[in-house]
């Protein structure tokens, strides 16, 4: 017996081996196959460069401190080109990807809108490759002439032209597409239906910036965002927002036309938003069920507004007498009762609410009433991937004794440091000084750019990571909007750049932005790859997330560090940019180190042209 039992012992080492070899040569031939079956498919997933060096992954999981711009030695990899992503992914929006849901099984609850929501594609099947203008795009016409119409080329779709025909939406007019102002509501233009909501709120002159008082909106469900583009001349400011539902490419008309806008959805998280952050929030028609999971969604428009804010609300509940439209009503109105809204004004096929300005009326309540306070513990400002709550937000303290917000009425409320800088232990000094030298800043870029940009030349601009939005409000003179981006884990600025009357959202970088292809102009990255190094995502996504959404022949300035500058200097022959000027920055008192300045040109180019440019490249 022990003889036996010996030799099965010396046996099983080489039994296990064996066992290993096999498993190895499996998993060999899966990933090969993996890998050849990607790259049959017009190299649509992985970035094989990324992977080898562990990039894609969120906070650095894979415990390496490597820095993501390699070694800075002349050895370090660099692609020569990028493959072109096929026709059908020209209006790619790589987390709102309805193919990427279907391929994925991902089990969504539809009558949430939850297929409407962010699901972002795992590091394995991200898309590597430039995405493709569609055949016969043109550089975009230029504001203010694109309030009112585009090229039919760079957006080729005319279906909201023949179904929304009875409603001024949009008309097709041979090569271009004309928007004469109108919505499903406001058939005779958008600017009368705004007229008519400052009439009804008994602001001076019909005028909806109500003296500086009112600057930001949320237009939830905005159609083309037509409503947007006319308040911008009342020195509104309006963030358009739409899901990319039935009504395909409404916010890629509205970005096309240079009218603020996002791509959102009222599902089941938070907008990314602070609280307070709009003084008006804005539904015309926008089909949306308020009184669901116990008004859940009017309680998210609560949460965004301001003491004293507004909700215009145009639909068949606040006037058509069918039983259904009145059953809605009574219900709707009996729960903004409870929530302390009161009817501002009603008149027609509107009805304004107002909110309150302090906490007075929810200690008023009764004992149980629903909906309840949100937690004390419940911060409003948290919103990136935050399940909405069915509560209601109660005012700090302070903003409770102040009755209102305290902000100064624009513009003058641009400068002006607000009160919210205390949340962040920010003084108004350090407000200032920062507002100066962003002022500076961008003094320097316009000289840059110099012949590059003419007046005309730029409309929608991203800041990627605008802290307390001065270079935005540096550019207040100019004709353009800023979408400033603040990063999800960091402090929550947000609010003071809404606090300042500009918009923006929070987002992190480590994934795509909701947004379709080719809807800025300009890009400032301001330590985003630095701050990407810090997490150990892809620089590489990053890079062709930036091309994803910027226009031919838009610019980038990035204010990095030098070892960022010098790896994004490789890739551009690859992604097919040109550098415009590459200077040292002027000292930084918030850099360790001294920064650089990198301005960059996007190269306008079509599929075929760049086969053709590749083949002779390579000798064929």
């Amino acid at each position: 017996m022990r003889g036996r039992n010996d030799a099965g012992q010396s046996k099983r080492p080489i039994v296990l081996c064996c066992m290993m070899i096999v498993c190895l040569c499996l998993l060999f031939l899966y990933f090969s196959g993996s890998n050849g079956q990607a790259k049959s498919t017009a190299f649509e997933y992985g970035t094989k460069f990324s992977r080898t060096l562990g990039w894609g992954t969120d906070d650095g999981e894979d415990g390496s401190e490597e820095s993501i711009f390699g070694t800075g030695d002349a050895d370090d990899i660099k692609p020569k080109s990028f493959p072109v992503c096929d026709d059908r992914h020209s209006e790619l929006i790589p987390c709102l990807d309805r193919n990427l849901i279907y391929q994925m099984r991902l089990k969504l609850d539809l009558n949430l809108m939850e297929h409407y929501e962010r699901h972002c594609p795992p590091p394995e099947r991200r898309f590597n490759c430039l995405i493709p203008p569609p055949h016969g795009y043109k550089v975009p016409i230029k504001w203010p002439k694109s309030r009112d119409v585009v090229w039919k080329a760079n957006i080729p779709h005319t279906h909201l032209a023949k179904q929304k025909s009875d409603q001024n939406w949009m008309v097709e007019a041979g090569e271009k597409i004309k928007f004469p102002g109108g919505g499903t509501h406001f058939h005779h233009g958008a600017d009368k239906y705004i007229s008519n909501i400052a009439n009804m709120l008994n602001f001076k002159d019909n005028n909806i910036n109500n003296e500086g008082m009112l600057r930001t909106i949320l237009d939830v469900g905005c159609g083309v965002a037509s409503f947007g583009g006319y308040l911008l001349s009342s020195n509104v400011i309006a963030m358009s927002l739409a899901p990319n539902d039935v009504h395909q490419n409404q916010i890629q008309f509205a970005l096309e036309r240079g009218i603020p806008a996002y791509l959102g959805v009222l599902g089941t998280k938070r907008l990314p938003y602070p609280s307070r952050s709009f003084e008006l929030a804005h539904c015309s028609r926008c089909r949306i069920d308020w009184l669901q999971r116990d008004g859940i969604l009017l309680l998210e428009l609560d949460r965004l507004l301001r003491p004293g804010g507004y909700f215009a609300y145009s639909s068949p509940e606040a006037y058509a007498q069918d039983e259904e439209d009145l059953r809605i009503w009574k219900e709707m109105s009996a729960l903004v009762e409870r929530m302390c809204w009161k009817i501002a004004e009603k008149r027609n096929q509107t009805v304004i609410w107002v909110k309150p300005l302090n906490n007075d009326c929810y200690r008023r309540r009764a004992l149980g009433t629903k909906p309840p306070l949100c937690k004390s513990g419940d911060d409003p400002d948290s919103v990136w991937g935050v399940p909405m709550e069915a509560c209601i937000t109660p005012y700090p303290e302070q903003m409770h004794r102040d009755g209102g917000t305290g902000l100064a009425p624009w513009p003058a409320r641009l400068t002006t440091p607000p009160p919210r800088l205390a949340d962040l232990y920010v003084t108004a000094d350090t407000f200032e000084k920062d507002t100066e030298m962003w002022q500076q800043r961008v003094e320097n870029y316009w000289s840059l750019l110099g012949p590059k940009v003419k007046p005309d030349t730029i409309r929608n601009i991203m800041d990627m990571k605008a802290n307390f939005g001065s270079f935005a409000a540096a550019l207040k003179d100019k004709d353009v909007w800023v979408m400033n981006v603040v990063p999800h884990d960091g402090p929550s600025t947000l609010k003071i750049i809404y606090d300042r009357g500009l918009i923006g959202s929070n987002h992190d970088w480590c994934e795509a932005f909701s947004t379709y292809p080719r809807t800025y102009d300009l890009l400032h990255a301001w330590t985003v790859f630095s701050d990407l190094d810090k997490r150990g995502c892809s620089a590489e996504d990053l890079l062709l997330e930036m091309d994803r959404i910027l226009r031919p022949t838009g610019f980038i300035i990035v204010r990095d560090k030098s070892v960022a500058i010098e790896f994004i200097k490789k890739y551009l022959h690859a992604l097919h940019w040109e550098a415009i000027t590459a200077v040292d920055a002027e000292p930084s008192p918030e850099s360790e180190e001294n920064e650089m300045i990198l301005i960059i040109r996007k190269k306008s180019w079509f599929k075929k042209s760049l086969s053709a440019a590749r083949a002779l490249e390579h000798g064929k």
